[in-house]
């Protein structure tokens, strides 16, 4: 059983933007591609802000996650240093994938070289409350690593 599909509406800010499209039946997130007018080179250990050319209109209680994808990642060490990166539904800019190049040698993205992928995803917004204490718990205020091996 499946969530209703949510209807996200994009627009080309450029006329050559490669639309989003999921690659096969069972993919969990739409490919997203370079449209840069020019090349941009990745040196091993650099970033770059990859532009989409695309704009999306997400509905109130979902979000966009960017995130890398498997063959960049295994082939030539390119990910994404801030993954998931979100794109909220009250967003309407540009999405711009930034890459890093964990590999060992240059990498370029041209035009139309898909460099992430788009899952859309249900947010629960959470009501907060301010307290004096907090409730008990086995494990405590145990941080990195309390939880063993």
């Amino acid at each position: 059983m499946s969530a209703a599909a949510p209807t996200i509406r994009f627009v080309k800010l450029r006329p050559d933007a490669a639309a989003p499209r999921y690659m096969s039946e069972g993919a969990a997130g739409l490919d997203l591609a370079s449209a840069s007018p020019e090349p941009i080179e990745i040196p091993p250990g650099g970033r770059a802000a990859v532009p989409t050319g695309l704009a999306f209109e997400i509905p109130r209680g979902f979000e966009g996650q960017v995130r890398g994808r498997s063959g960049l990642a295994r082939k030539f060490g390119i990910g994404l240093p801030n993954a998931p990166g979100t794109i909220d539904s009250d967003y309407r800019g540009e999405v711009v994938v930034l890459l890093i190049n964990w590999g060992t040698e240059p990498f370029v993205v041209n035009t139309g070289d898909r460099v992430a992928q788009l899952i859309i995803a249900p947010v629960v917004t959470a009501e907060l409350e301010e307290a004096a204490d907090l409730a008990d718990s086995k494990r405590g205020a145990g941080g990195f690593g309390h939880t063993g091996q």
